[in-house]
């Protein structure tokens, strides 16, 4: 898994040196900042739970994702109870505050912020109906990890607006 984030890492660490002239260092580093984080999330949710996952045969496994919310957690539907819980809106937060920080100096930013915050929730609920597809790595589709991660996103988003406010990068100059 730590290799993975490390490729990533390394991939976004090159955008970030092709970009920055010519969208300035900000933008860059924002931008392969979110690329990073996206795929830090992907290689997390998508890395079988164990070192050898459970095989779960074809008619054995979930056909629809659970729409129980709160899950099976021993929180029930306390708000951030649990670890888990926390952990899926925690993991989210870096996303929309770098998705903000990334769009901020465009002109359509107003427009392209909020559509990124929907892309987002659609990210999260891309990586469940994975999990659902793919049984073998022992992991579940819930839709309290989609509200979780949405809440996450929609908090970060909260932090990049402020971050954005202070460091205002539509007032830098291009290269």
């Amino acid at each position: 898994m730590l290799l993975r984030v490390g490729i990533a890492g390394a991939v976004a660490l090159l955008l970030y040196l092709l970009l920055r002239r010519r969208t300035g260092r900000f933008s860059a580093a924002s931008l392969a900042g979110l690329l990073w984080v996206l795929a830090c999330l992907a290689v997390l949710t998508l890395t079988p739970a164990y070192e050898v996952p459970a095989v779960v045969p074809a008619d054995g496994r979930s056909s629809t994702c659970s729409w129980d919310y709160g899950g099976p957690s021993p929180d029930g539907f306390w708000i951030l109870g649990g670890g888990q819980r926390l952990l899926n809106v925690v993991v989210f937060v870096p996303a929309g505050a770098l998705l903000v920080l990334t769009v901020a100096r465009w002109r359509a930013a107003w427009v392209l912020a909020p559509l990124g915050l929907l892309g987002l929730v659609g990210y999260s609920v891309l990586i469940e109906v994975t999990q659902l597809a793919l049984a073998r790595i022992d992991r579940a589709c819930d839709v309290t990890d989609v509200v979780d991660n949405a809440t996450g996103a929609g908090l970060g988003f909260l932090v990049g607006l402020g971050v954005a406010a202070v460091l205002r990068p539509w007032r830098r100059s291009l290269g």
